[in-house]
């Protein structure tokens, strides 16, 4: 087998080996027993907070308060939230999710003919870091990019089925307002100037990229993972689930929540670039994804970023003598290396960072 351009060893396409009906799955994504949901405790009596955005666009001052308080909250204690009333038509939330479904079931040529590499992981692709030899996860994604501008380039996103970009591009533009608005929201209640986190990132040249994940049936999922333990790299993710698989888990404290979605909200979670700008207020917390034996699941994981080449570090006013900077300063371009290299590593990466 010749191997893609950039990967050391050849790439298995989960879904193929899923559709085998094998009963057993390769040693290649076996975690080490620690790793396995099976060893792990495990809650599924709690959920995320679940956040009606309404009353900001609808409400009174007071109300107003309210629900920026509930974010605040749900930014310092758990480091993800789900929002309802985002202003994202339930018609288009629905739309993007079907479509992509469509897409993996694709005929395998098809899917191929966008096969991606490790130089920027844009297409179709089955794993991340470039290790010989590593345990990997059980899914196959696609990958692509939004902003900035000069990297979106709509011939590399599927041309099947016929409507995907379409809908992807409309979806797109609704994802950064909401990341804008939530942004500002961050700012003001961290006692910032209200488009201070926008500046941080970049102002307007900010980075915006999807990862649609789709986790094929696995027919040992006590043994695998679909995404391994980790936090996000970047700013901040809006992730639109499976409404009828669960998948997610969260971890609080020594246990992992099992994420239930709301019909039709989109899962904001906090990355670790808005960790290092809050100086620690704001958390980034580990997450995985557990698969299913019967039942396959798609999820869209839009990641909006800083710009790569600018320098993140804790702000001015959230560093006092009594708590000073936690991190050194890291382009988030040079941050983003680690994770190409060797994967996802849990919070290995951003610890790396902390101030000595």
């Amino acid at each position: 087998m010749d191997l893609p351009i950039g990967w050391l060893e050849p790439v298995v396409r989960v879904q193929t080996l899923s559709d085998t009906g094998s009963p057993v799955i390769p040693d290649r994504y076996i975690k080490p027993l620690v790793q396995r949901p099976s060893f792990n405790t495990q809650s599924h009596s709690q959920n995320i907070p679940i956040i009606d955005l309404y009353e900001l666009t609808n409400g009174s001052a007071t109300a107003q308060k309210a629900v920026m308080d509930q974010i605040s909250i749900a930014c310092r204690e758990w480091g993800f939230f789900q929002v309802l009333n985002h202003g994202i038509s339930d018609e288009l939330v629905d739309g993007a999710r079907e479509v992509w479904k469509e897409f993996f079931h694709q005929p395998m040529e098809v899917k191929q003919d966008y096969a991606n590499t490790p130089n920027t992981y844009e297409g179709y692709g089955s794993r991340l870091g470039i290790q010989k030899g590593a345990i990997l996860d059980w899914n196959d994604y696609f990958f692509l990019y939004y902003l900035p501008s000069k990297l979106k380039d709509h011939n590399k996103w599927p041309s099947q089925p016929p409507f995907l970009r379409d809908v992807v591009e409309e979806y797109s533009k609704e994802i950064v307002r909401l990341g804008k608005d939530l942004l500002r929201i961050f700012s003001i209640n961290l006692g910032l100037q209200e488009d201070y986190l926008q500046g941080a990132f970049g102002g307007d040249d900010i980075g915006a990229c999807l990862r649609v994940n789709f986790y094929p049936k696995c027919p040992q999922p006590d043994l695998t993972l679909g995404l391994s333990s980790h936090s996000d790299p970047g700013g901040m993710t809006f992730l639109l689930p499976d409404e009828n698989v669960s998948g997610l888990q969260v971890r609080k404290g020594d246990e992992w929540i099992t994420v239930k979605p709301a019909r039709h909200a989109i899962i904001v979670n906090i990355g670790d670039q808005i960790q290092v700008l809050t100086n620690g207020n704001y958390k980034s917390v580990e997450h995985r994804v557990i698969v299913n034996p019967d039942k396959e699941r798609v999820s869209l994981a839009y990641f909006f970023n800083p710009k790569s080449d600018v320098l993140i570090k804790p702000a001015t006013e959230l560093v006092t003598s009594t708590k000073p900077a936690l991190y050194q300063p890291m382009t988030y371009g040079e941050y983003r290396r680690f994770i190409r290299t060797d994967g996802l590593q849990g919070k290995s990466q951003l610890e790396s960072l902390k101030s000595s």
